[in-house]
């Protein structure tokens, strides 16, 4: 990375952080540019450099939270994706504790950005993290049950919008319900009751 992109991804974490910090305080309706600036330290027309809107910043902020998601994984659930060919199937079920427990909570803690995008019909990078995904985690799976090709993103979208639908109630009840509650209602929805 050059010293032009290095100084332009710190102005854009900086900005990502102050909205962050005051979405916890406010709605983004009260939210200015001023505000904004001051808080990440910053001249307006340095916002207006990298930004035309506030929900310009918005949609970047999501994008900078998904980036850092992968780190409520642990070194042992990274792995998986790089050998889903010769694996055991049954590691390949990524709807359970092991895999939603850190995406919920991760989720929970950024509540307001994520609630924030969602009231504003933003919808954060979702199809380029999907499309990523896909091509790299869902479709590799599928293919080791084989679904059949052309049936592939059906499946994968039918569980993906779900699992959305789920989190974004939650997200609109302010995450009251603990996450190994919504944890349970996916696997629930996806597998069906089972009665002990």
């Amino acid at each position: 990375m050059n010293q032009s992109e290095s100084k332009y991804f710190n102005t854009a974490v900086k900005m990502d952080l102050a909205l962050i910090s005051l979405l916890k305080k406010k709605p983004i309706e009260y939210v200015t540019v001023s505000e904004l600036c001051e808080t990440a330290g910053v001249n307006r027309s340095t916002f207006y450099l990298h930004y035309e809107t506030i929900g310009d910043l918005l949609d970047e902020t999501a994008r900078y939270l998904f980036d850092g998601f992968l780190a409520y994984f642990g070194a042992d659930t990274n792995k998986i994706s790089l050998n889903l060919s010769e694996c055991n199937l049954g590691e390949l079920n990524f709807v359970c504790d092991k895999y939603l427990m850190p995406y919920l909570t991760y989720i929970k803690e950024n509540k307001e950005v994520f609630a924030t995008a969602l009231s504003n019909g933003r919808s954060f990078g979702f199809e380029s993290v999907y499309k990523r995904m896909f091509e790299n985690i869902f479709n590799p799976i599928l293919a080791r049950y084989h679904y059949p090709t052309e049936d592939r993103k059906y499946v994968m979208m039918y569980y993906l919008n779900g699992i959305t639908a789920i989190v974004t109630e939650w997200l609109k009840d302010n995450c009251r319900k603990p996450t190994s509650d919504i944890s349970r209602i996916i696997q629930q929805c996806i597998f069906g009751l089972s009665y002990n």
